[in-house]
């Protein structure tokens, strides 16, 4: 997020200060940040939808935030508000999954990713021996700043640190794509 922050104050559009703190701050009237808490600007994290906006310069922080939050709205369709209900997950869960294919990735395997995440999840005992730790390379550069993991990383202490900690980090790492969320929400079928 603080990648998309910096070029928007560059572009002269708002502060990153101004847009943290609108970030954190104000309680945007959308149904799926109903249950995130204010204060930390990190709490919007996968709910940016990228893509190109244009704005005036400058513009007010909350309009340039709104704006994102309106187009991941519209890109949550109906249809893919009742698929992930219908999984189990709840959107929060469906977004942080797919930030970590977002980071995973170059393009191609996306719902391979899925599945691997998803089996990791749910066979934390399965012969993988990763005891539902994901152990994703992802999740360090975003603990580091989005340096190249090192092994010291891996010692890192944060409930992001999919070395340390089983299971799902607590949020999304990343503003993940459609075709991420979609792969998040209809895994391959996979052994991996």
């Amino acid at each position: 997020m603080y990648k998309r922050q910096a070029l928007l104050e560059e572009k002269g559009v708002a502060t990153v200060e101004e847009l943290q703190e609108a970030a954190a701050n104000h309680d945007y009237a959308f149904s799926f940040l109903q249950d995130l808490p204010l204060g930390d600007y990190h709490r919007l994290e996968g709910y940016l939808y990228p893509d190109t906006y244009e704005f005036t310069t400058p513009q007010n922080p909350l309009y340039v935030i709104n704006k994102m939050l309106v187009r991941f709205d519209a890109k949550l369709t109906e249809e893919l508000r009742q698929q992930i209900a219908d999984s189990g997950r709840t959107i929060h869960e469906v977004l942080t999954v797919a930030s970590l294919i977002e980071k995973e990735t170059d393009g191609a395997d996306r719902a391979d990713i899925a599945s691997v995440i998803y089996n990791r999840l749910n066979n934390p005992g399965a012969s993988a021996g990763t005891n539902g730790y994901l152990q994703i390379d992802a999740t360090l550069a975003y603990l580091n700043g989005g340096k190249v993991p090192t092994e010291a990383d891996k010692s890192i202490d944060s409930p992001y640190n999919t070395y340390l900690y089983p299971g799902l980090p607590p949020g999304p790492i990343a503003n993940p794509g459609i075709e991420s969320i979609l792969a998040a929400i209809n895994p391959s079928s996979t052994s991996y």
